[in-house]
């Protein structure tokens, strides 16, 4: 694991399940001296919206060593910042019985299994059918969950795309979502995906180190071409190998959006079914065509991180979803392909 991580969040006292979370204590690293005071604490503090993040400090609720700054304040080595979180705009969101599997939970932590199709909480165009209310109805309301992200995103403390499935982690107060937040930020958690990709990629493992940025032409999408991109580091390896596709782990040192979809479609071996970048809507096996998956071939198969109370390591897999298993038996008998090696290669996943 490497020793750089983004931000330097003061010590946590002894865990406390009721102690105020009202604010975060972040130090300037000489790595991120010269950024915007904006943009730097998007990348420290995760958990809130950009605009959310703005809305504080054109508050005055963001200071620099005492004194409120504007967002395009440029932070120095050594300058201390604190974000004081206030409670965001009221907004409501309300409890669905949209069915999600609970993988593991304790009274601080809960592990789900997102499925694919489903947004995580509410945004532009997107304001039922959440897994944000179908969370609500899981741990009987918003009492049940972290506040710190406000009503929208009660409990969320990281994202999985909508067209990907899997392990999620959620906090269910306050105390366990900073901790877990600092987790994250230290590189502590560590991620675990499943992909299929469309192509062939060099190599039987390697890592992906490769700047991710909005793309500027296509607003919905991220890119690796440009420079000015936050650090992204993904580690890969070949699990099985059929004409034309691989099937590959991957495990995230850093939590980009889009990561992995980016970075192997910068190596020209886009996810099977994200059209977004570059794959086919429907892929072309040998002499037949395969239905439209109608997602990507992602799936965060397994989550591990530390109880926020205990300290003990929790490791959480979630299996890999039928309609995955289903594809990928398609795509194999398409091939030709071996099915023990295929199904030798999916047995940790299953």
């Amino acid at each position: 694991m490497s020793s750089s991580h983004r931000t330097a969040f003061q010590p946590t006292p002894a865990y406390s399940k009721n102690r105020p979370a009202d604010f975060h204590a972040i130090r300037v690293d000489s790595e991120h001296a010269g950024e915007r005071l904006d943009r730097f604490l998007a990348g420290a503090i995760p958990v809130l919206s950009r605009s959310r993040m703005q809305d504080l400090i054109d508050r005055g609720r963001v200071t620099v060593d005492g004194v409120a700054c504007k967002r395009s304040h440029r932070v120095s080595a050594g300058e201390s910042v604190q974000v004081e979180m206030l409670p965001p705009p009221a907004a409501s969101v309300k409890p669905e019985p949209i069915p999600v599997e609970i993988l593991y939970q304790d009274e601080d932590v809960a592990v789900v299994n997102k499925p694919a199709g489903i947004i995580v909480h509410p945004g532009a165009g997107a304001k039922t059918g959440t897994l944000v209310s179908a969370l609500l109805n899981l741990f009987g309301g918003s009492a049940g969950l972290s506040s710190i992200g406000g009503a929208l995103r009660a409990g969320i403390v990281h994202r999985l795309d909508k067209g990907t499935s899997g392990a999620l982690a959620i906090a269910l107060n306050d105390a366990a979502h900073k901790n877990l937040v600092e987790q994250f930020s230290r590189r502590q958690v560590r991620k675990t995906y499943v992909a299929l990709l469309h192509g062939r990629i060099k190599g039987d493992s390697g890592t992906i180190e490769m700047p991710i940025a909005r793309d500027l032409r296509r607003r919905s999408r991220m890119t690796a071409r440009r420079r000015e991109g936050r650090p992204a580091r993904t580690e890969w390896r070949v699990l099985a190998r059929m004409d034309g596709f691989e099937l590959v782990e991957a495990n995230l040192h850093t939590g980009r959006t889009h990561q992995l979809r980016v970075h192997f479609s910068a190596l020209g071996c886009p996810v099977v079914g994200d059209t977004l970048y570059g794959a086919p809507r429907q892929e072309r096996a040998g002499a037949e065509t395969l239905p439209d998956l109608g997602r990507n071939f992602l799936h965060a198969a397994r989550i591990c991180f530390s109880q926020p109370r205990t300290g003990e390591r929790i490791d959480v897999r979630a299996p890999l979803p039928p309609a995955l298993r289903a594809y990928i038996a398609a795509l194999a008998h398409a091939l030709e392909s071996d099915p023990a090696a295929i199904d030798a290669a999916l047995r940790p996943f299953l």
